[in-house]
């Protein structure tokens, strides 16, 4: 054979050049050893460290169990509040909180308070009493509650109904508030024995299903049942809703009012109670439920009424003294670092104006002005000077009309496709001054389609006409589930006038909407954030940290105080104290920014006991956590993939949509409860619940509505639409904007036939001859800015 050849190594057949090279990755047994015991030692220091880090999480988890506990049951914690909620009108709470308050007062006689001390059970309590019936003040009352007792009935005309409607409406309430600890008492239980085990297994079996698993059932007929149950309540570690903990807040035990010297129209408040939750600065902005934000002039101390051990304070004070208490100190505002109340921005008018002109522009304007005061022109009545100057006079379309004739056929209506898209003005060939001057007052005039800014006001209307108008409202609800954001072409009006704000979006989903775009004239009364979230978790953090230091114009928590609100109107006061002895009055400490206004979206479901149609803008009262105010709401689904939202007209059951207000800014999570009043008078009802989502003025609304015309002609791909239109210059216009049908067709409006506002259309499919030709056009819709912001103010 031919020359020797050398073998070539495989690399399927081994994996090294040469037999030498084998032994090379191989380490030695000593070394292996070495290099071993590092690694051992780093995995068991890392178990060590994880040890050492549970241990460290539940020692910090028992100490704030033990903190809480402390705070909550300790001789400086305020006093429990307990309510008693009856769940049928056959239960009487009054004897039961007369029981309790004379097993925990010292007295045996005489007229007791709704607050007292007990030191035999080391417990401070303040037993209120739930009306039957009235539903705010059962709802102001489970906002500050500690413990929810629900007192049911087991004699015989009840046991067919443990709980009736308005219980268990009131119920559901509570639950979207958001549910403390529960208990249920059992009255009128019988005295045999067998009789009264067999009753309250009844009566247990029948409402378990309603209330929270660890709810526990209790008879409540003697003094001994009463007994035990208050063991077992001065041991037991309450849990309250996680919005309650974050605001301090303080349940009126006594309100007065007191006549500003200086201004004849305002007041000062003074509300006297116990400080919770979170100590009180007296810098910061305060709410009073239902009347407003405001701000303190003064905190003062007091000596506890109520003290838990007796023997060190014989002077306890009766309930009727506590306003001649002994002030220990008292606490005045700095006014460098108090929270200024806030409300509105004031908007610059020349904040959009450009540079200043020149003064050869000045001269020149004057005297071009001139020129058009001494021509006479033909103006509509009531036309303003304003308005006037933008009619087109005859010398400028005649000039602009030798320029554009050439374009004038292909301008109308611009499709938004990711590019600007408010429809033009330009080009339409009917140059009549008619309609330019009929556009003035068209511009401006959705309430056609509305359906939200024309509100009769019920106390100037007869019962007939609040009839007539729940009737239509109520057909209008109807024609909106059944024909959803259809509208019919006004035949009076040219349609590119009528619908001149709308325009046309490719995709809903993916076209650009700008937020900032022709924003309404309430936008520049509002605040917005950068970033929303960043400023809340700050402003917390911030406040966290004033309390933990300490700071010498807090007054700290279970302090028994008396805050001076001041600037507070003459007739809110006097309402305030009226409605003081049916409702508790409950303030609240707000965080920073709080107090000022912006858009607010909450989720919002309606409930299903309310059946009267809820409109978009209708006024509404919103109970949102401790604060309430009054709002008109505009209604929108929630897009998950998209930043743009359908505007709703109204809020439809079954399903949860957002709604968005002009309100004071709030940091959530917070609970809402929404209140419709009757037509005319009675006590509103519970319309909605949900919760507060965000606060940002840039979400975008889109109000859409939907054109539609029926074909006349069809062929194969094509066909000559009728009704949509009634003129051809409309069909120019909305000539870019796509059109779709019912049966799932697509296309776009090639052009008008004849003089009645037909049109040809093509499609991507054959058409059928009882199809619907619908055309979709949008407008961005924000809130109504409410007439007042309290319900108090409207009681």
């Amino acid at each position: 054979m031919g020359g020797s050849r050398s073998q070539v190594n495989k690399p399927h057949k081994t994996r090294f050049s040469s037999k030498s090279s084998r032994n090379i990755h191989k380490i030695p047994q000593k070394d292996k050893n070495r290099i071993a015991k590092p690694s051992r030692n780093v995995a068991q220091g890392a178990r060590a460290a994880r040890l050492q880090r549970s241990k460290m999480l539940r020692e910090q988890k028992k100490a704030a169990i033990l903190k809480e506990k402390r705070a909550s049951s300790g001789s400086a914690s305020p006093p429990r509040v307990i309510l008693l909620f009856p769940l049928s009108a056959y239960v009487n709470v009054s004897s039961l909180a007369e029981d309790m308050l004379r097993l925990l007062s010292t007295e045996v006689s005489g007229v007791l308070s709704s607050t007292v001390a007990s030191s035999e059970y080391k417990l401070r309590a303040t037993v209120l009493q739930a009306p039957h019936g009235d539903l705010l003040s059962c709802i102001e009352m489970a906002k500050v509650a500690d413990l929810i007792a629900f007192v049911a009935s087991a004699t015989e005309e009840s046991t067919c109904d443990y709980i009736d409607s308005f219980g268990s409406h009131c119920l559901s309430v509570f639950r979207s508030l958001g549910l403390p600890s529960t208990v249920v008492f059992i009255r009128n239980l019988p005295t045999e024995l067998k009789r009264r085990n067999d009753a309250k297994k009844v009566v247990t079996s029948n409402l378990t299903s309603e209330f929270p698993e660890d709810c526990k059932f209790y008879p409540a007929d003697t003094k001994d049942d009463l007994h035990k149950f208050m063991w077992l309540f001065k041991e037991q570690r309450l849990t309250a809703p996680h919005w309650r903990n974050q605001r301090p807040y303080l349940l009126a035990q006594k309100v007065d009012m007191v006549p500003d010297d200086f201004s004849p129209e305002k007041c000062t408040i003074l509300l006297t109670g116990y400080t919770r939750a979170h100590s009180l600065s007296v810098n910061q902005l305060v709410h009073v439920s239902g009347a407003g934000d405001f701000q303190l002039s003064k905190i003062e101390i007091m000596k506890d009424p109520f003290p838990l051990n007796a023997r060190k304070d014989h002077n306890a004070m009766d309930f009727d003294d506590i306003q001649d208490a002994e002030v220990i100190c008292s606490l005045s505002p700095d006014p460098l670092s108090q929270e200024p109340l806030l409300v509105e921005n004031v908007p610059d008018p020349l904040a959009g104006e450009q540079t200043w002109p020149t003064e050869e522009e000045m001269a020149e304007a004057d005297r071009n002005q001139k020129q058009k005061r001494m021509r006479k022109r033909t103006l509509p009545r009531g036309t303003s000077e304003y308005q006037a100057a933008w009619i087109i006079d005859d010398t400028d379309e005649e000039d602009s009309g030798t320029e554009d004739d050439g374009d004038e056929d292909e301008d109308g209506m611009v499709l938004d496709g990711g590019e600007s898209g408010f429809p033009s003005q330009e080009g339409t060939n009917n140059p009549d001054f008619e309609e330019d001057q009929a556009s003035l007052y068209l511009r401006d005039s959705d309430e056609e389609t509305e359906n939200d800014s024309v509100v009769m006001e019920g106390e100037n209307m007869t019962r007939e006409q609040i009839e007539d108008e729940i009737k239509k409202i109520k057909e209008a609800h109807a024609e909106d589930e059944e024909f959803p954001d259809e509208v019919d072409t006004p035949l009076d009006v040219p349609a590119r006038k009528r619908f001149a704000k709308y325009r046309g979006l490719k995709s809903f989903r993916t076209s650009s909407w700008d937020p900032k775009e022709s924003l309404p004239p309430e936008y520049a009364r509002i605040f917005a954030f950068d970033n929303f979230a960043r400023t809340q978790k700050h402003v917390i953090a911030k406040a966290l940290k004033v309390e933990q230091e300490g700071s010498d114009d807090c007054a700290p928590v279970g302090s028994y105080a008396r805050l001076y609100i001041k600037d507070v109107p003459l007739h809110v006061a006097s309402k305030l104290c009226a409605a003081s002895r049916t409702a508790p009055v409950i303030l609240c400490g707000l965080f920073q920014h709080e107090s000022k206004m912006s858009v607010l979206h909450f989720s919002i479901k309606k409930v299903d006991s309310y059946d009267a149609p809820i409109k978009a803008k209708e006024e509404l009262i919103f109970h949102v956590g401790f604060r309430q105010f009054v709002a008109r709401p505009t209604f929108s689904t929630d897009n998950i993939n998209s930043d743009k939202h359908k505007m709703e007209r109204f809020l439809h059951a079954g399903r949860f949509s957002i709604a968005s207000i002009y309100a004071p800014i709030s940091f959530p999570p917070l609970p809402l409860i929404v209140l419709k009043g009757a037509a005319g008078a009675g006590t509103p009802a519970v319309a909605a619940v949900g919760s507060l989502r965000s606060v940002d003025p840039d979400r975008i609304i889109l109000k859409k509505i939907i054109l539609t015309g029926y074909p006349q002609r069809v062929s194969k791909l094509k066909a000559t639409v009728w009704y949509m239109f009634h003129n051809p210059e409309d069909v120019r216009w909305f000539k870019p904007v796509e059109v779709w049908t019912k049966c799932g067709r697509r296309g776009r409006v090639k052009e008008p036939v004849g003089t009645h506002g037909a049109m040809k259309c093509i499609f991507n499919g054959g058409l059928q001859q009882h199809d619907t030709v619908c055309m979709s056009l949008y407008k961005r819709a924000y809130p109504k800015w409410p007439e007042h912001r309290f319900p108090v103010l409207d009681a």
